[in-house]
């Protein structure tokens, strides 16, 4: 037996539908995961609302889980049945208490690292890896801006950016948030509805930042671009807020020859063996002790759809588990 949630068309938390779905067996290159922990993502949201476009409906989302694997198809050579794995990529369908999927896809767990511990870091830990070591790669001495520092990624970045050596500065909605951030590294909070720019000025003696690193969009793109030094990034890799508009490109110079990109996590772990490297270094920095996972919330996967509109009212702090 098996169940999963599953959306039959696209709108809010309501439309996430627990169901008895048939136990699927792994295609040659694939292999079946029974799932111990499912990550919650905002990723999720956009999926569930329409602004990701599912290939059809009913389709059952998610894009984090760790597990067993029970089964593996022809082909696969370096996963085998009975390995603990995690995975945090497409396609969807996580939100299951057992899923086939390509087996290129899943990375072997550390013994040190459990189900839910990976479980609540994969996607938001190989963000935080790609963002600070690649995307731009941070140096000591600098100052940067983590937005939404009290979320999962924020606060895995604001722990990462501290120990490579960084003056993290990060924005928060509440008082609450802010004690959260600041006990996982940053150095100074900016309230939201605050002037960020000045606000950033003020911090860095007017030298600005050469890097912002936004997840909430919409609402915070000018002025995260206002808050950079020129020749700045502007790194925009989330829409908590709801999607940038349309940009016209002038602005960019405007402002003082800014980079801005978007990048994606299922870019930077295309080939297999960026996908271990990636995993590779979360898992050091995770077993070193200098970024720590922080599960705040933990919903039965049936009540995903709960779970959702505690995240998208900004109720939640820190990783979210679906438990199967």
């Amino acid at each position: 037996m098996n169940h999963s949630v599953r959306i039959h068309e696209h709108g809010g938390p309501e439309q996430l539908v627990w169901e008895e779905t048939p136990l699927p067996s792994p295609k040659p290159g694939e292999a079946l995961v029974r799932h111990k922990a499912i990550g919650l993502n905002f990723i999720d949201v956009y999926f569930r609302t329409g602004l990701y476009k599912l290939p059809s409906l009913p389709a059952t989302i998610g894009m984090e889980a760790a597990g067993v694997v029970e089964a593996i198809g022809e082909g696969v050579e370096d996963i085998a049945v009975g390995d603990r794995v995690a995975y945090a990529t497409a396609p969807v369908g996580a939100y299951a208490e057992a899923r086939t999927i390509k087996a290129d896809r899943l990375v072997k767990l550390p013994d040190a690292i459990g189900f839910e511990e990976a479980a609540a870091m994969m996607l938001q830990g190989m963000t935080a890896q790609y963002l600070l070591r690649t995307t731009y790669r941070v140096k000591p001495g600098q100052t940067i801006l983590v937005h939404a520092a009290a979320g999962g990624v924020g606060l895995l970045m604001c722990q990462w950016a501290k120990h490579l050596g960084c003056t993290v500065i990060g924005t928060v909605s509440t008082e609450e948030k802010a004690a959260l951030a600041r006990a996982h590294g940053a150095d100074h909070i900016v309230m939201s509805g605050e002037d960020l720019p000045a606000a950033v000025k003020r911090i860095t003696g007017g030298a600005m930042l050469p890097v912002v690193y936004d997840s909430v969009g919409r609402d915070t793109f000018n002025a995260s671009l206002d808050s950079l030094a020129p020749l700045g990034m502007m790194v925009s890799y989330g829409n908590a807020s709801g999607p940038v508009p349309p940009v016209d490109i002038g602005i960019l110079a405007a402002k003082g020859s800014l980079y801005l990109t978007r990048p994606t996590l299922a870019t930077y772990t295309a080939k297999r063996e960026d996908l271990l490297a990636v995993a590779k270094d979360l898992f050091a920095v995770v077993q070193s002790g200098a970024v720590k996972i922080n599960i705040r919330q933990r919903y039965a996967l049936k009540d995903a759809g709960q779970a959702h509109r505690d995240l998208e009212a900004r109720r939640t702090t820190g990783s979210t588990l679906l438990m199967p």
